[in-house]
């Protein structure tokens, strides 16, 4: 039996199937996974992300502290409730996650900060930054007794808006992309994995099961781990353990735009290498495939670029918005629009594309 957040009973009354999700009992759906995909981009779902991770940081050197340990810069954000994406570093250049940061506040010219890492890394990453903290007056802070619930689609804000108080409302209307702020206990952000609009509510676990309910109860409907996947996948966003890992290089898995290179004066862990990688232009790169004819792709099959050498598929499923079958894969550096990948011993030709298929319900490719 694995951790269960405090919806899992409610997850089972929903008629969830439930499945381990690293080491959590999380559903994976409720019946249709490809509906509850078009549920989120035609409209809105709601996801219970409670098995993700969420740790503050505050003290004399949270910036400071910060600046060492994650590849982007902290020193960004400007104003309360400003978030980044960025990842960990280990001191070979390794990712060892990736995550959001928001700035929460300032006392004393002092920042304070969130961060929300994966739930499958939780041990791993929190021994990093306790680690990593050695030196530096900084306090870390998890936050295990938070819920936290992904309401995403086109019309995420406004439903949600309806169901909250008239504060939370009014923050819910305000808050710009990218930016997440408190409001009594909670903490509301404007963010998500899905490439669609929507929220990232954290709030007290015993008020999670009431307020899910009141979701559920206006129409918004459940979603599982299922469709989060296919719908991140279409969105080309990463996920952790497949796309990049400890052995892999941000520089390799389309995440150079993460890594704030100014001021040079900034020693974050691993970035001697990195600027190695980069001097050196050795690293493949992640890009993303679509496969035409049919067949599904998926992670760890071959891909092979002619002239150039082989790659492997490191994501990949069929589109429900496409119709496609999509993929994530590391290939050679100089790949450009066609490459072959291999299903069930038969080689398919497949079109090479930017890694971002669907965008606010619409197909980039």
């Amino acid at each position: 039996m694995g951790q269960r957040t405090a919806l899992y009973d409610l997850h089972l009354a929903l008629g969830a199937k439930m499945v381990d999700f690293g080491g959590w009992d999380m559903p994976l759906h409720y019946g249709s996974q490809v509906e509850e995909h078009h549920q989120v981009r035609r409209d809105c779902g709601v996801f219970d992300v409670s098995h993700m991770c969420v740790v503050d940081v505050g003290g004399d050197q949270a910036q400071a502290f910060l600046q060492h340990l994650l590849a982007n810069d902290v020193a960004r954000l400007q104003a309360p409730g400003k978030a980044l994406y960025t990842a960990m570093l280990n001191e070979q250049g390794g990712v060892v996650d990736d995550l959001i940061v928001y700035l929460t506040g300032t006392v004393d010219a002092r920042p304070s900060y969130r961060l929300v890492v994966n739930a499958a890394t939780r041990a791993k990453d929190l021994a990093w930054m306790r680690q990593q903290s050695s030196g530096f007056a900084v306090e870390l802070q998890e936050r295990g007794e938070l819920a936290v619930l992904a309401i995403q689609g086109p019309q995420a804000r406004a439903k949600t808006a309806e169901l909250v108080t008239q504060a939370r409302a009014a923050l819910i209307h305000e808050l710009k992309p990218f930016q997440g702020l408190a409001e009594g206990d909670w903490f509301i952000a404007r963010t998500g994995y899905t490439g669609e609009d929507g929220l990232e509510i954290m709030l007290p676990a015993d008020q999670a099961m009431a307020f899910f309910n009141d979701l559920v109860g206006a129409g918004i409907s459940p979603i599982g781990l299922g469709a989060r996947d296919t719908l991140r996948l279409e969105a080309g966003m990463n996920l952790y353990g497949q796309d990049m890992d400890d052995n892999v290089s941000p520089l390799a898995a389309n995440m150079a735009w993460t890594v704030a290179w100014e001021p040079q004066a900034r020693q974050f862990v691993g970035r001697s290498v990195l600027q190695a990688q980069r001097a050196a232009g050795n690293q493949p790169k992640l890009v993303g495939l679509v496969l035409e004819e049919r067949g599904v792709l998926r992670a760890h099959q071959m891909v092979r670029v002619e002239g150039l050498g082989e790659g492997e598929i490191t994501s990949g499923s069929f589109s429900p918005t496409l119709n496609k079958s999509i993929a994530l894969a590391r290939v050679p550096a100089a790949t450009a629009e066609r490459a072959e990948v291999e299903i069930r011993g038969k080689w398919y030709p497949v079109r090479v594309v930017q890694p971002s298929f669907v965008r606010h319900g619409k197909a980039l490719i």
